[in-house]
């Protein structure tokens, strides 16, 4: 009982570490996005958690995160996509971690496993901006999705930063939080 307090605890925790990491610092992009460092903390998420829970924390979390900050049409598409990702590099780290666990071993499994679920993220987003701007010119005829695509794709650069950054900010958080017994071991 204790232990499953423990992790309850430690995955609200991630979610609301998320959402103000996501809300503290927002760069505006020309695609009425932004750019913040909640990513860092989704990928903690399923780092730290595992992929089941650190994905609820994680989508739970940026998605309260666009709720709060006016982007409310977002929420729906970033949770699925926000606990995706988490899910993604969080199963890749859990498969990873049975390797031996030298520091190095540990900063190349964070960066292979941030980048898959990155590369999830930036993908979601784009499949997402895609369909909405094919929806908002008339539907989902060829001519409107090729025309939602290529809109959509304008985004993928801010996408792309926000994810090393995201992998960026776990490189340098993981070995710091890992000293935490709590959370070394919240099983």
């Amino acid at each position: 009982m204790q232990k499953t307090t423990k992790k309850l605890v430690l995955a609200a925790l991630m979610a609301a570490f998320t959402c103000i990491a996501t809300m503290l610092i927002k760069i505006s992009t020309p695609t009425f996005g932004y750019i913040h460092f909640g990513d860092g903390f989704v990928l903690l998420s399923g780092i730290l958690l595992g992929p089941a829970s650190g994905a609820l924390a994680a989508g739970i979390g940026s998605m309260f995160a666009d709720l709060f900050s006016g982007y409310a049409a977002w929420a729906p598409a970033t949770l699925l996509i926000k606990t995706c990702t988490a899910m993604a590099a969080g199963f890749l780290f859990s498969v990873m971690k049975n390797r031996p666990k030298s520091p190095r071993a540990q900063s190349a499994g964070v960066i292979l496993s941030g980048f898959i679920g990155e590369t999830v993220m930036v993908t979601g987003y784009f499949l997402y901006e895609t369909g909405l701007a094919a929806m908002s010119s008339g539907g989902f005829t060829k001519a409107a999705l090729a025309a939602g695509a290529a809109s959509a794709a304008s985004g993928v650069p801010f996408n792309i930063a926000q994810g090393i950054a995201g992998i960026l900010i776990s490189l340098i958080l993981l070995p710091i939080l890992s000293k935490i017994p709590a959370i070394r071991n919240p099983q």
